[in-house]
């Protein structure tokens, strides 16, 4: 039996990862990728889902090594399925900080310098208050945390579950699915005729997408709400 939760995360505090890069403007798009919120939510634990992969104990607070791992760590999520969409924002609004450091080069490649010259950037980053909404496809009743830790500043958030009606599947029909999606996660199961592209990494996030396939409503909700159904974690290779 299929179960579907709605989940809705409010910043506590602001919110950065950088999203593009443009010269020394560091930007944090309004959307959170479905990988980083599977770490977030813990989905990765396998002490508290039973998974055969866990996170190294360190993982969490220290990184020996920077090579992402999100084959090894989200696999065992399609073995129970479970399944997390992208999140969009409900509503949000930016702030601008700028940086500064000191030239370290004297300390980092022992050079000689008689110049202390700093270099500067600026952050982009999603305000607090500001409201994203994402979805969980789950097989299983799943217990999740009220507070979660997002992006480089592991900024602290509210999450709000709320389980829908019991879905009805629809077989291969043509929809639109205005929810970002993970392309890699659809593209197997659906025909993707159209959408609009949210560049990010790891994977450019789509949205507003017209495709045809299988998919889940609901009676009952105040608006009308398609979920593309059969979505895993595909990662290529």
């Amino acid at each position: 039996m299929i179960a579907i939760y709605r989940c809705q995360l409010e910043l506590h505090d602001s919110l950065y990862y950088a999203t593009r890069e443009i010269g020394r403007l560091y930007e944090t798009e309004a959307a959170i990728h479905n990988y980083a919120l599977c770490y977030a939510l813990g989905l990765v634990d396998s002490e508290v889902h039973g998974t055969t992969v866990a996170l190294e104990d360190s993982y969490c607070y220290f990184c020996p090594e920077q090579i992402p791992k999100y084959k090894v760590h989200l696999t065992p999520l399609n073995q129970q399925n479970i399944y997390v969409t992208p999140a969009r924002s409900l509503f949000h609004s930016s702030t601008l900080n700028t940086w500064k450091y000191a030239n370290n080069n004297y300390h980092v490649e022992m050079e000689k310098t008689q110049k202390n010259i700093p270099g500067f950037g600026r952050t982009k980053e999603i305000a607090p208050e500001s409201q994203f909404e994402f979805f969980i496809i789950s097989e299983k009743e799943l217990k999740l945390p009220k507070w979660v830790r997002l992006g480089k500043w592991a900024s602290k958030a509210e999450l709000k579950v709320v389980e829908l009606p019991k879905p009805k599947r629809n077989q291969n029909q043509e929809f639109t699915c205005p929810y970002p999606l993970n392309p890699l996660d659809v593209m197997f199961t659906h025909q993707v005729i159209s959408y609009d592209t949210i560049n990010m990494p790891p994977v450019s996030l789509i949205r507003n997408v017209r495709m045809r396939g299988d998919f889940y409503n609901f009676e009952g909700t105040a608006e009308k709400i398609q979920i593309p159904a059969r979505m895993q974690f595909y990662f290529g290779g």
